[in-house]
């Protein structure tokens, strides 16, 4: 545990490890004024794709958490700069319409109608996903074009439970074409990277905290960063036994660690 009294980059989950739905849990806003204290910085990574930054600063302002376009790294910026090293000639944009303008701000050649010059099927968690959308990717992918999607997520926790994220759907596609996309999000270093760069800080100052073993946790694993597995959200205990990825800490929630950071204190 000494260990986290090194960290000054505190890297962070949003869904199921900040907050649930709208619920912030409990000791986050005494966790985040702990970093800022210590002259930390922290990082909000998510592999939520569905919104975009400007969509997060105001649900995060709802809940008492005043930030920036400084204060987070998303699968859409990792996906961005791999499609631009693409040079694609047009990119069919699988997701919501915040998605769709996240790529084209980046002027992406992006289209969301069937055409025969399409090269790339980008896919993101689609919160409104139809039909139509799954018969134009099946279209596609059949062609051959080049496949990518933001983020392997099974589920997307909700107050209800959970929803198929864009791991599902890409199950769904590959049950019908037999193709898989290459995933950019977590469990990739680039976001982890993306925020040490955007900080100056070292990866011995730098931990990932997250509730999945399979994108957060692998994620700083893969970055070569310490990593903390909370059980706010998706993850379990089970799932550690059952899994390759180690956590190097277990915490129930974002105040447990607040807790012991202060004990180190």
């Amino acid at each position: 545990m000494k260990a986290l009294q090194q960290k000054k980059l505190f890297l962070l989950d949003m869904d199921g490890t900040m907050y649930l739905d709208g619920t912030l849990f409990h000791g986050v806003l005494e966790f985040l004024s702990y970093v800022t204290r210590i002259g930390g910085r922290y990082i909000f990574l998510t592999n939520n794709s569905s919104k975009g930054v400007n969509a997060y600063i105001e649900k995060l302002k709802t809940m008492g958490i005043n930030t920036g376009a400084e204060n987070f790294v998303t699968s859409v910026h990792a996906t961005v700069l791999h499609l631009q090293s693409k040079q694609y000639k047009s990119i069919y944009a699988f997701g919501t319409a915040s998605f769709k303008s996240q790529l084209g701000e980046a002027n992406l050649p992006i289209t969301d109608v069937l055409t025969d010059d399409i090269d790339c099927l980008c896919m993101g968690f689609d919160t409104e996903l139809t039909f139509s959308k799954l018969e134009d990717a099946c279209i596609l992918l059949n062609r051959g074009v080049d496949y990518v999607a933001t983020n392997p997520d099974w589920v997307c926790p909700t107050w209800y439970g959970f929803v198929p994220d864009c791991g599902s759907i890409s199950q769904i596609l590959c049950t019908a074409t037999g193709r898989m996309p290459q995933f950019i999000g977590k469990p990739e270093p680039t976001m982890v990277r993306l925020a040490m760069e955007k900080t100056g800080f070292s990866t011995e100052e730098t931990v990932m905290i997250g509730d999945r073993l399979y994108t957060d946790i692998a994620c700083g694993v893969n970055a070569g960063v310490s990593t903390i597995f909370v059980l706010s959200g998706e993850g379990t205990m089970a799932d550690i036994e059952k899994s390759q990825v180690k956590p190097t800490y277990i915490m129930k929630d974002i105040k447990e660690l607040h807790e012991a950071l202060l004990r180190q204190a």
